[in-house]
């Protein structure tokens, strides 16, 4: 595990919220007057008693049925991704590699992906049949034909094309909202149940 790896994990720690929780009581006891002018020395200590007197996280070996769906949505988009290299406009591929992105950061949640199976629809089959579908009806027209405008319709095959990679993309952005909204739902009860245990915080988000 890199170096960054390990500090990540330890900011999302137990010792480190606990002792993020502590040392922000001290600051509050400064402002409030109460720590005197070593208060640097009480936040420090706050923090370093919380991170030592919090429980150890605990170890999961077990995989999730969450995770394993989410790793075989990961590996046909990944794959997906290899059989179209090189095969599109450059556009084609910014937009793709674009939506890919944000289908990346929706995976990375499996559990609360999970726990919306409208959701997770809309993500296994935008990799598994919309996308697809899309680039396979594309890459078999000619490029000469792809690229000009009929006279019958109001833009070509490869505007056409961009245009509904352009809807998956908005799609699943807003399946990426809507994680992040639970998200932020999360840390407003923790918020509330902080408040509750150990009185009020600068960090009020309501």
């Amino acid at each position: 595990m890199g170096t960054s790896d390990r500090v990540l994990r330890y900011l999302g720690s137990t010792r480190n919220i606990v002792g993020s929780v502590l040392a922000l009581l001290g600051l509050a006891a400064h402002f409030l007057g109460l720590a005197g002018a070593f208060w640097p020395v009480v936040v420090a200590a706050s923090y370093g008693v919380g991170a030592l007197l919090a429980p150890p996280d605990r170890v999961r070996l077990t995989i999730s049925h969450a995770e394993v769906e989410t790793a075989g949505l990961r590996a046909d988009l990944d794959a997906l991704l290899r059989r179209i290299d090189r095969r599109f406009p450059g556009d084609v591929h910014t937009a793709v590699d674009a939506l890919a992105e944000v289908i990346r950061g929706v995976l990375g949640r499996a559990e609360q992906l999970a726990s919306s199976p409208d959701q997770l629809h809309v993500v296994s089959q935008t990799i598994r049949s919309y996308l697809p579908a899309s680039l396979e009806a594309y890459a078999n027209l000619p490029r000469g034909y792809a690229l000009t405008r009929r006279a019958d319709r109001e833009r070509s095959a490869h505007e056409e094309l961009l245009a509904q990679l352009a809807l998956l993309d908005a799609q699943l952005r807003k399946v990426a909202d809507a994680l992040h909204r639970g998200d932020e739902q999360a840390l407003r009860d923790q918020g509330r149940f902080l408040r509750d245990r150990f009185g009020g915080s600068d960090l009020d988000l309501d």
